[in-house]
């Protein structure tokens, strides 16, 4: 007879051995509560023009139709930082360098999770091989319809803070989350328990005032969502709060008091790209489309276009200090044939004319 608790146990500590800081089993359902505080959030129109996340609430609220058979969900944490917290604030406070989120500074982590996931399902596989038992199972990685933070709360890998992220005591909250649904019937985890106490550190320091309240976010002002989902342009009313930021945002992460506890990842595929994490704002404006996408193939940053990252970097422009390099870049590219990137250009130029 198969004891199911010394297999969680076994499959669980086996995590660290593929970059995993660690793995916990998920209650797979979702609570009431969490539903109902899903749809409010979507009917206050928060989620801005990322209509897929109004998409299959049903999936979203029962996981286990993803994938037939599903048992029980493995939740794991892969942390991404190479360096500590602090550099990341260096890198923040110089206003003429180009900040990249810290996240999206090596490879595409959508890439580099799943093969870390299948490679630990294979491993399973494996282990249950000398039970006889037939693993079934799917990996998941912020690619499906799924409440990663709900799921990883119920197995017990952290805490949803005030800034809507999964922390940890012990880990911060610099991490990506992935999944591995299977019908083998593992023992969840016991649910954490909220340390965020009267802290409202990520509430004070984001630059957008994007928190309406703690634990929801108008994504609609989020720096993240203005630099990387929004299509369009940016609303004059943010550009200035964005600062240097030109890919994303990590503010609520950075000045959260536990992520001083943050781990350094072991996987080499997050190792910055030299040339992102030394962007001057100047340099990484004057790139043409094919340095560009040299730069960044195979990063997260390729998916928001050449347009988009040039209509970033003319507010930071903008907002950096005036210097006859940063007009001379700025009107190098003010014929760019795109009404959207010109309308940034136009701005950034009328930033150090009134100075």
């Amino acid at each position: 007879m198969i004891d199911f608790n010394i297999l969680t146990k076994e499959i669980c500590s086996q995590a660290s051995s593929f970059g995993f800081l660690e793995a916990a089993i998920a209650r797979i359902k979702i609570d009431e509560q969490t539903k109902a505080g899903f749809m409010e959030w979507l009917n206050h129109k928060f989620h801005g023009s990322m209509e897929y996340l109004a998409k299959n609430t049903h999936l979203r609220f029962n996981p286990e139709i993803l994938h037939e058979g599903t048992l029980s969900i493995i939740c794991v944490k892969a942390p991404y930082l190479t360096k500590p917290v602090h550099s990341h604030k260096n890198r923040l406070s110089d206003i003429n360098k180009a900040y990249v989120s810290s996240y999206a500074l090596g490879r595409d982590y959508h890439k580099v999770l799943r093969k870390k996931l299948k490679e630990y399902s294979v491993w399973i596989t494996e282990y249950l091989s000398q039970y006889d038992f037939k693993f079934e199972y799917r990996v998941f990685t912020d690619s499906a319809p799924i409440l990663e933070v709900e799921l990883a709360k119920n197995a017990g890998l952290g805490f949803r803070g005030k800034n809507t992220l999964l922390l940890n005591k012990t880990q911060g909250s610099m991490f990506f989350l992935g999944e591995i649904f299977t019908n083998v019937p593992l023992i969840p985890g016991k649910p954490a328990t909220s340390h965020c106490g009267s802290c409202t550190k990520c509430i004070e320091v984001c630059p957008t005032r994007a928190f309406v309240s703690p634990y929801i976010l108008d994504a609609k002002k989020c720096i993240s969502y203005l630099t990387i989902e929004n299509k369009e342009s940016i609303p004059e009313e943010y550009r200035k709060a964005i600062g240097n930021r030109i890919y994303g945002c990590d503010d609520c992460q950075l000045f959260c008091p536990w992520n001083k506890f943050s781990k350094l990842t072991n996987i080499s595929d997050f190792n910055p790209r030299k040339d992102l994490e030394e962007l001057s704002l100047t340099d990484a404006f004057l790139i043409d489309e094919k340095q560009w996408q040299e730069l960044t193939i195979g990063s997260p940053i390729y998916r928001i276009g050449y347009e988009s990252w040039l209509r970033n970097v003319a507010v930071a422009l903008g907002n950096a200090s005036t210097s006859p390099e940063i007009m001379s870049a700025l009107r190098q590219r003010q014929n760019f044939p795109s009404v959207m990137v010109q309308e940034h250009i136009n701005w950034a130029l009328a930033q150090h004319q009134t100075r």
